[in-house]
C-alpha cells in the first residue's frame, strides 16, 4: 500500500531547481532512508512531504488524495517532523510530549503521554524541565512528542547527528519500533541507513539517482555514482 505518490515534482528557489523527481512512491509502514551530500535536496523533500512548502510544479498524492497546492490542516497533522535540534518548550517533559495532543483535544491525554514516555525510556523524567535534558534525552522527548500522535508518517532530519553512540542506539531502537507509521529518514550516516531502512535512496543535485532495497543498495547498486558515494568518495 502506497502512502505518498510524487509525480513530475519540481521545486525551485528563483531560477535554481533544487528538486526534480519524475516519480517517487513511499509505502505505508516502511522506513525509507535518503542519503546524499549536503545541498542535494533531502531537507527540501522533507518540507514538501510535510506540506510546509508547495512544489513549483507536479503533484503529491497522500493517502489517495492528490494535492497540487497546500494541504488542509487535518492532512498536515497526519505528518510530523523531528529535526536534528528539537525545539522544546521550557516546561516539563510531560507537557512537551502532550502539547500536540492538547492542541487536537484528544482524550485520555495523561495515560497516552506516560505510555509514550515509557516507550522512549523516559517515564521517570515526566516532571523534569526540558531545558535540563541532555541532547540525547531531548531528542527522545521530540520522538515521543511525535509518535504519541499516532501519525501516518514521521519525517526524521538527521535525528542522531552529534549524539553519543549510547543515545544513537536508543533512538534507533525507537525508530525500529515505529509500528505501522511510515518513516522517512534523512541521514549522512550510511551505516545508520543500512541498519534501519527497508529502502535507501541517493539524492544528488536534486535528482533521485538510485532507490533500492537497503541490502542491494549497499551490496549491489546499479549506478556507479551510488557505489562511489558508499565508498566515501566525493560525489557532486
Amino acid at each position: 500500500m502506497t502512502l505518498y505518490q510524487l509525480r513530475d515534482l519540481q521545486h525551485r528557489y528563483g531560477e535554481r531547481t533544487v528538486l526534480n523527481l519524475p516519480a517517487l512512491d513511499i509505502e505505508r509502514g516502511e522506513i525509507l532512508a535518503l542519503v546524499g551530500p549536503s545541498g542535494s535536496g533531502k531537507s527540501t523533500l522533507l518540507r514538501l512531504l510535510q506540506f510546509l512548502e508547495t512544489p513549483s510544479s507536479g503533484s503529491i498524492t497522500f493517502d489517495g488524495t492528490t494535492f497540487n497546492g497546500s494541504a488542509p490542516l487535518d492532512v498536515r497533522r497526519r505528518v510530523v517532523t523531528v529535526f536534528q535540534h528539537p525545539a522544546l518548550l521550557d516546561r516539563s517533559v510531560f507537557d512537551n510530549v502532550g502539547y500536540g495532543l492538547r492542541l487536537r483535544r484528544m482524550q485520555h491525554v495523561p495515560e497516552t503521554i506516560m505510555d509514550a514516555l515509557e516507550r522512549v525510556g523516559l517515564r521517570d523524567y515526566a516532571r523534569v524541565r526540558a531545558k535540563t535534558l541532555s541532547g540525547g534525552e531531548a531528542q527522545r522527548v521530540a520522538l515521543a512528542r511525535s509518535l504519541v500522535l499516532n501519525p501516518a508518517a514521521v519525517l526524521l532530519d538527521e535525528p542522531t547527528a552529534n549524539l553519543d553512540p549510547y543515545n544513537v542506539g536508543l533512538i534507533e531502537e525507537i525508530i525500529r519500533g515505529h509500528g505501522e507509521t511510515t518513516v522517512v529518514l534523512v541521514t549522512h550516516n550510511t551505516f545508520q541507513a543500512k541498519r534501519l531502512a527497508d529502502r535507501v535512496g541517493l539524492l544528488l543535485s536534486g535528482k533521485l539517482i538510485e532507490l533500492l532495497p537497503a541490502e542491494r543498495f549497499f551490496d549491489d547498486p546499479i549506478d556507479p555514482r551510488t557505489r562511489s558515494f558508499i565508498n566515501g568518495e566525493m560525489v557532486y
